[in-house]
C-alpha cells in the first residue's frame, strides 16, 4: 500500500520544523497532499512525489548514477510503486534497482534516521513518448549509509542507467542537497542506531520482552531484549537506551550500563541495523517493571530460553554473558527458607554477602562498575576472619545461597558516668527479591540488635529506608533525642 498522504504531510511539517525558511516552496507540496488520494501516483497531476537513495560510503562519497532518457547526472531515484509502504522504502527500492545495491548492504544515518535530508521541487518538461506533459515532481532524499566498509559492486539498471560514480559532498550535483549534505555531520561510519539491554538479576536470571504480535513492527511476537531505535534527541545511543527503557519499562531503576557488543540485524524494510548492546543489573520482579508496550517481561534462565521464540543471536548473548559471570546458585525452595533459623555468617559467606550488598545497592539507584562484589567480597571476608567487633546475621536458604543479611559492629564510646562502654551500628540490611515481604529481614536485625545489646551497647543506630522506616519502628528504633547534640557529618565529596 503506498504511502498515505497523511504519513507524507507529517514527514514534511517535521522537515519543515528544520528548516522553516523553505515553507514558501514546499506550501503547494501541503496542499497537494490535503486533496491528493495518492500523491506518489505518475497519474497524481500536475505534481506528485519522487523518492531518492542517496547512499553515503566510508570516505563521504555520494553515489550518482547517469540516466540515460536526461542525460543527468543524480542520486538513484524515481517514482513510488503500488507495493511501496513508505517514501524510504521507494528510495530503497531505487537504489537497488539502478544501482544493484540492496537493502542489507545499507543503513540508516544516525544523524538522520528515517527523516529526509532534503526535498527537492523539479519542473519535468513534457514527455510525448510516455504521453506526459510539464509536471513537477517532489522529491524526498534519504540518505542510507553502507552497512560494509567498502561498497559492493553496483550493478546498472541498463535501460535507464549508463553509469555510475562516487563523488565527494563537495562535488554532489545538486546544490541543495549539496548543501544539506555538507552541514549534516555524516561520518559515515557504522554507528550503532539502535540500542538494547542483556538485564540480569546477578544470579543467573535474564529479563525478556514478549513483543506485541503485529507484522508492521520488528520481530512480531517474538522473545527479545529489552530496546528501540535511536530518535533525534538522543545524545548518545546510550541514552537511547535510558529513553526507551524509561518508555517502555519505566519501574525498571536502569543503574549503571555496560557496553556489551555491537550486534547486526536487518529491520523492516531490510536495512542492517547495527544494535549497541549493553549490560545491566536489575533485581526487581517483573511486575515492578510497569510495562506499558508489548505483552509482559520474564526472568529466565540461560538453560530456559531453547523453548522460547527468540533469535538465536539473543540466546548467544545471553549465554555468552552467562559464561562470563559468575552465577549464585538458585535460592531453595520456599518451604525449607521459611524454616531455617537465623545464624552468625562465616568466612565462607563473604560472596552471598556481597550480592545481596549488591542488590540493595542497586535498589536504593547505586550503581557498581564491573567486578566490584569481588572486592567487596574480600573485605566482608577479611571481617568475618578477624574482627571480633563485626557480625553479619543471616537467614540460610540452603546450598550456600542466603536469603537476607544484616551487617553489625561496635566500637567503644567515650568514657561518661552512666554511659554503656560500646554504641552499635547495623547497616546493609537485604533480602533477595524473590523472598520478600517473608519476615526475614525482621529476623536478621533483631538478631543482630541483640547481638550488639549483649555485648555492652548502649545505643544502636541505623539509616532507615523509606520502606524500611515501619520495620525498625516496630523494632523499638525511635528519632534521636531532639534536645541532644545535633548530629553533623563532613565528608570529603
Amino acid at each position: 500500500m503506498p504511502a498515505a498522504p497523511a504519513d507524507i504531510a507529517a514527514t514534511t511539517r517535521a522537515y519543515l520544523r528544520r528548516h522553516p525558511g523553505e515553507r514558501a516552496r514546499l506550501q503547494p507540496l501541503l496542499d497537494l497532499l490535503a486533496t491528493a488520494s495518492d500523491p506518489t501516483s505518475r497519474a497524481t497531476l500536475p505534481a506528485h512525489v519522487t523518492c531518492s537513495g542517496v547512499v553515503v560510503d566510508r570516505d563521504l562519497r555520494v553515489l550518482h548514477v547517469h540516466h540515460r532518457a536526461t542525460g543527468l547526472v543524480l542520486c538513484p531515484g524515481g517514482h513510488g510503486e503500488p507495493a511501496d509502504g513508505s517514501l524510504l522504502e521507494t528510495a530503497i527500492r531505487e537504489v537497488a534497482e539502478e544501482a544493484g545495491l540492496p537493502a542489507g548492504a545499507l543503513r540508516l544515518a544516525p544523524q538522520l534516521l528515517d527523516a529526509p535530508v532534503d526535498i527537492d521541487v523539479n519542473d519535468i518538461a513534457p514527455n510525448p513518448a510516455k504521453g506526459e506533459g510539464a509536471h513537477r515532481h517532489y522529491d524526498f532524499r534519504f540518505v542510507l549509509h553502507l552497512a560494509d566498509d567498502e561498497p559492493p559492486p553496483t550493478v546498472l539498471q541498463q535501460e535507464e542507467v549508463t553509469g555510475a560514480e562516487w563523488r565527494p559532498l563537495a562535488e554532489v550535483s545538486s546544490p541543495g542537497l549539496r548543501a544539506k549534505l555538507l552541514g549534516a555531520g555524516l561520518t559515515g561510519r557504522p554507528e550503532p542506531v539502535n540500542a538494547s539491554a542483556v538485564v540480569h538479576d546477578g544470579r543467573g536470571g535474564y529479563l525478556l520482552h514478549l513483543r506485541d504480535n503485529h507484522p508492521h513492527i520488528w520481530a512480531p511476537g517474538e522473545w527479545s531484549l529489552l530496546g528501540g531505535g535511536r530518535e533525534p534527541q538522543d545524545t548518545t545511543i546510550e541514552a537511547t537506551l535510558r529513553r526507551e527503557l524509561a518508555e517502555e519499562v519505566p519501574g525498571l531503576r536502569l543503574g549503571a550500563v555496560e557496553p556489551l557488543t555491537v550486534e547486526r540485524t536487518t529491520d523492516r524494510h531490510g536495512l542492517a541495523v547495527p544494535i549497541q548492546v549493553f549490560a545491566t543489573h536489575w533485581d526487581g520482579h517483573p511486575e515492578d517493571a510497569d510495562l506499558r508496550e508489548g505483552v509482559l517481561v520474564h526472568w529466565f534462565r540461560p538453560e530456559e530460553l531453547q523453548r522460547l521464540n527468540l533469535r538465536d543471536s539473543t540466546r548467544r548473548l545471553v549465554q555468552e554473558h552467562a559464561a562470563t559471570r559468575a552465577i549464585a546458585r538458585p535460592p531453595a525452595p520456599r518451604a525449607q527458607l521459611v524454616a531455617e533459623p537465623v545464624r552468625r555468617a562465616v568466612a565462607a559467606d563473604a560472596e552471598e554477602l556481597a550480592r545481596l550488598r549488591l542488590v540493595m545497592l542497586h535498589s536504593a539507584g547505586i550503581s557498581t562498575p564491573p567486578g566490584w562484589e569481588m572486592s567487596c567480597a574480600a573485605w566482608f571476608r577479611e571481617r568475618l576472619t578477624g574482627q571480633g567487633r563485626f557480625g553479619a546475621f543471616v537467614v540460610d536458604g540452603g546450598a550456600g545461597a542466603l536469603v537476607s543479611c544484616a551487617v553489625a559492629r561496635y566500637d567503644h564510646c567515650l568514657p561518661r558516668p552512666g554511659r554503656a562502654p560500646y554504641t552499635g551500628v547495623i547497616a546493609s540490611v537485604a533480602t533477595d527479591p524473590a523472598h520478600r515481604r517473608r519476615g526475614h529481614a525482621r529476623k536478621v536485625v533483631a538478631a543482630a540488635r541483640q547481638w550488639l545489646a549483649d555485648v555492652g551497647c548502649g545505643q544502636v543506630r541505623l539509616t532507615a529506608s523509606p520502606d524500611g522506616e515501619r520495620l525498625y519502628r516496630d523494632l523499638g528504633f525511635t528519632d534521636p533525642d531532639p534536645s541532644g547534640p545535633i548530629p553533623l557529618a563532613w565528608s570529603a565529596t
